[in-house]
């Protein structure tokens, strides 16, 4: 069936990482064999959205539990210089949210560092000179504050665990992302006007270790339609040439996507549509219009992969 979509989620690159992150967790984590103990970051950029930051670490840690519930969750917390105005920064606060739901352990880094700031025991730029990526000072001491959390909890007998709780227990976003996954393009219904590519080893490529191949097109006579069961449904895509799409389920609607890391290089970049209230047959089609970013060097539409929930 086609539905009409109320509206497209472009979300801000916070958002995205937590997104992307829980629909590749089951291929690009889970299936890679026998996971002890997973630590789940996503802190250091400010996200403005609660629903879609809960949807994504929830599901991380739902899909988690469900096919793998060996494996025990603890989240991380790091430091940047936009999330240091205080001791629990707003996207902390609602990761923690998740972790308390769940009865699961965090380290955070930041309200270490901060405290350690504020006391004029450090200069976080000196650690990390960009204000995310630590070096090799900034890595030591993050690895201080892990080692200090482990020696305790993994005491023997002592209280404090690193399990997490049973599925069982009811979500806090009934519409997260718990059966977030990757599908390979060839799933397509159609794929009318494309033509398969892959990168070269000279094309800018970032935020991306995995296969580069995928289908392209820039012509408007193209169309690319897919169909899937689920809760939600989207695109994977990518690109320093991107245009802009039109994306139906009913009426069609344009959206770009492209943004300030798209002329750097080839980068992935989703595409989500609205969360329905139920698992149903979700069918959707795409197309390019001609029109491009004005940054954008081309009109072109590059698929990398289908998401779906």
């Amino acid at each position: 069936m086609y539905l009409s979509w109320k509206s497209i989620f472009n979300y801000d690159l916070p958002e995205r990482k937590r997104t992307l992150g829980t629909h590749r967790l089951q291929a690009h984590v889970l299936e890679n064999g026998k996971i002890d103990l997973l630590f789940v970051e996503f802190s250091v950029n400010n996200g403005s959205d609660r629903e879609e930051s809960i949807r994504g670490m929830e599901g991380i840690v739902r899909q988690c539990r469900r096919l793998s519930p060996g494996t025990d969750i603890c989240f991380l917390y790091t430091a940047a210089e936009k999330n240091l105005s205080g001791s629990n920064p707003f996207n902390i606060a609602v990761h923690e949210e998740v972790a308390k739901h769940y009865d699961l352990p965090s380290v955070n880094f930041v309200a270490r560092v901060y405290a350690q700031t504020q006391a004029g025991q450090m200069e976080w730029t000196e650690l990390a000179p960009d204000g995310y990526h630590p070096n090799d000072d900034g890595h030591a001491l993050y690895a201080s504050f892990l080692q200090e959390y482990l020696d305790t909890a993994l005491v023997p007998d002592n209280t404090c665990s690193i399990s997490g709780s049973a599925l069982s227990i009811p979500p806090l976003e009934e519409r997260n992302y718990e059966y977030g996954n990757l599908l390979d393009f060839r799933g397509a219904d159609h794929a009318d006007g494309f033509e398969l590519r892959e990168l070269t080893p000279e094309d800018p490529l970032m935020n991306w270790r995995f296969g580069t191949e995928h289908l392209f097109t820039d012509s408007r006579e193209a169309s690319f339609s897919y169909t899937v069961t689920g809760q939600s449904v989207g695109l994977l895509l990518y690109g320093p040439d991107s245009g802009i799409y039109s994306l139906n389920g009913g009426p069609f609607s344009a959206i770009n996507l492209f943004d300030e890391w798209c002329p750097l290089a080839f980068r992935p970049i989703i595409a989500m549509f609205g969360i329905q209230e139920q698992r149903l047959e979700l069918q959707v089609t795409v197309r390019i219009t001609g029109d491009k970013d004005e940054q954008s060097k081309g009109t072109s539409l590059r698929i990398l992969k289908l998401m779906y929930n």
